[in-house]
């Protein structure tokens, strides 16, 4: 979520510096563990046990995921080096969960500002104190 801050008034377009918008994806996700605390620390954990377990369930399953991953765009080589022929179903589950990784951090980026809005607008929580 943009830096209210930092909007356009009148388009509502963001107008954040450049050094702001070349931030990694874990910079942006510890700025966010920083601003929103135990919501977003939760909501990342939360999200890593459910796709974990998801992906596991897949795995043991039997589905072959080597053929899912290159079909939605992944490398062969970066696919083969993750999913090792002959390793755990855990393991294979853990290199799957690990890919899928700047897509649960997209997630957990997009969505804690918005709980925390409807959170803090339902009265649930504080609202942050005005900045001198």
């Amino acid at each position: 979520m943009p830096d209210p801050s930092k909007i356009h008034a009148a388009t509502g377009s963001d107008v954040s510096s450049p050094e702001e918008k070349k931030q990694s994806k874990s910079q942006q996700l510890k700025k966010v563990f920083q601003e929103y605390g135990a919501v977003g620390v939760a909501l990342h954990v939360g999200m890593s046990l459910v796709s974990l377990g998801i992906f596991y369930t897949v795995v043991s399953s039997g589905v072959d995921m080597s053929a899912i991953l290159l079909k939605l765009g992944f490398k062969e080589s970066l696919v083969q080096s993750k999913v090792a022929a002959g390793t755990s179903t855990f393991v294979v589950a853990y290199a799957i969960h690990k890919l899928f990784a700047p897509v649960r951090i997209s997630i957990t980026l997009l969505s804690v500002p918005l709980i925390v809005r409807y959170f803090r607008k339902m009265g649930f929580f504080k609202s942050p104190a005005a900045k001198p």
